[in-house]
C-alpha cells in the first residue's frame, strides 16, 4: 500500500533556506512544517533531528520523486569546499551552511521565472497560487485547504490573454501563453533539453518568447542541474557590485565574466548562497 510518513536521514539540510530562497514558489510555511506541491503530489515537510521527516496525503510506496526534487544525495560538503575562499562567500556559507538546490519540473520552473519579472517573492508566490487553483488538476491534501497541481502546458496554451491576466499576471501573461503554444508548436526541442548541454540547452530556451539568458539559466540550474549555470539578474549584479567591487562599478559584460570565472565548478550553488544572503542580509535595494 505504501505509507503516508517517511523520515530521511540527512545531514546539514537547511530546508527554510532551500524552500524560501527565490528557488521555487509552491512552498507555504505553517508552524513547524512546509506545505507545498511537487508535481502532483501535495507534501509536508519539516526537520526532524535525524533529518527530514515528510508527511504525503495518499499513501506512497516509492519516495524517489521527493528525494530527487530535495536533492538528498547531493555531497552539498564537497560543493561547498570548491567555492572561492573568500569573505563573501564564506559569509554566505556560514550564515546558510545547509542551502540547497532542488530539482524541479522544467515546465513549472519555465513559467515560474517567465511570471518572475520584475516581482519579489511573495507577488510570484501569489500568481502561481492563482494559476494553480484556476488551471490545475485538483489533488489530495492533506492540510485544511485544497490542492492544486501548476497547470500543464496543454491547459495555458488553450487559454486566452485576458483570462491570464485575471491571475495578475500583467504584462507577463503573453509571454507564458506564447512560451507554452512554442512548446506545443514544436519551435524547440523540448523533450530534449534534459540531453542537451548547458550552452546548447540556453540557446534553444531562448527561442521561446519572453526567455532571455537570466531566465533560462533560471530552467537550466534549477530544472537541469547544470551546476555550472550562473543565473544573473539585477539583484545579483548589485550584490556582486557590494561584495567584490565596491569601489568600481563594473558594467555588466565584466560582472558576466566575473561570475563565470570565479565561483568554480559548483557556480550555480555559489549563486544561490550569494543571492539568498544578499536578500536576507544585506537588504539590496
Amino acid at each position: 500500500m505504501g505509507d503516508l510518513h517517511k523520515t530521511f536521514s540527512v545531514c546539514d539540510y537547511d530546508l527554510e533556506a532551500t524552500l524560501a530562497s527565490g528557488q521555487a514558489f509552491r512552498w507555504q510555511r505553517l508552524g513547524q512544517g512546509w506545505e507545498g506541491v511537487i508535481g502532483g503530489r501535495w507534501v509536508r515537510l519539516r526537520l526532524t533531528k535525524g533529518g527530514i521527516a515528510a508527511e504525503a496525503a495518499k499513501p506512497v510506496r516509492d519516495w524517489a520523486w521527493l528525494e530527487h526534487y530535495l536533492q538528498l544525495h547531493f555531497d552539498l560538503g564537497q560543493a561547498l569546499s570548491m567555492f572561492p575562499d573568500d569573505e563573501p562567500m564564506q559569509n554566505a556559507v556560514a550564515a546558510f551552511p545547509g542551502l540547497r538546490l532542488l530539482r524541479q519540473d522544467y515546465w513549472e520552473c519555465l513559467a515560474s521565472f517567465i511570471l518572475s519579472a520584475t516581482k519579489q517573492i511573495v507577488q510570484i508566490r501569489q500568481m502561481i497560487m492563482l494559476l494553480s487553483k484556476r488551471y490545475g488538476e485538483p489533488i489530495a491534501s492533506g492540510g485544511d485547504d485544497p490542492a492544486f497541481a501548476f497547470p500543464t502546458i496543454d491547459v495555458i496554451a488553450a487559454c486566452g490573454e485576458a483570462e491570464l491576466r485575471e491571475c495578475k499576471l500583467g504584462f507577463r501573461a503573453p509571454n507564458l501563453l506564447g512560451a507554452a503554444r512554442d512548446i506545443l508548436d514544436e519551435k524547440i526541442d523540448w523533450q530534449q533539453l534534459p540531453t542537451m548541454t548547458s550552452s546548447e540547452a540556453r540557446e534553444e530556451l531562448m527561442k521561446l518568447r519572453g526567455v532571455g539568458p537570466k531566465i533560462a539559466d533560471c530552467v537550466l540550474l534549477f530544472a537541469g542541474g547544470h551546476q555550472e549555470v550562473f543565473p544573473v539578474d539585477v539583484w545579483i549584479e548589485r550584490a556582486l557590485q557590494r561584495l567584490y567591487f565596491p569601489k568600481r562599478r563594473p558594467g555588466a559584460k565584466r560582472l558576466r565574466k566575473f561570475a563565470d570565472t570565479h565561483f568554480g565548478p559548483y557556480t550555480g550553488y555559489a549563486q544561490q548562497y550569494l543571492f539568498h544572503h544578499a536578500r536576507v542580509h544585506l537588504k539590496l535595494k
